[in-house]
């Protein structure tokens, strides 16, 4: 697996397959957990197959993508850990 600056801007080309992604064009964030978050808890799956996220001129495919956010050095709380903190009850 290729490190990476989870802080860093990214460019995210979401599609069906690369050649759709490509056409559609980027989307731009400030930094590639965001990128990822986005991905992997907004976007269909379908628009997975053909995604590529570009960091520092290196690109990462979604698979690289899924790796990456399953890795503990991701720095977000993912969407399964954001919902327990709400279902929590408050300590008063």
């Amino acid at each position: 697996m290729k490190t990476i600056d989870f802080n860093a801007e990214a460019s995210l080309y979401l599609g069906r397959d690369w050649r759709t992604a490509l056409e559609q064009g980027s989307r731009r964030f400030p930094s590639a957990a965001k990128a990822i978050r986005f991905a992997l808890e907004e976007v269909p799956p379908v628009s997975l197959h053909g995604a590529r996220m570009i960091v520092a001129g290196r690109s990462y495919s979604s698979r690289d993508l899924q790796k990456l956010y399953s890795d503990k050095a991701y720095p977000l709380n993912r969407k399964a850990e954001r919902e327990a903190m709400l279902a929590e009850p408050f300590n008063v």
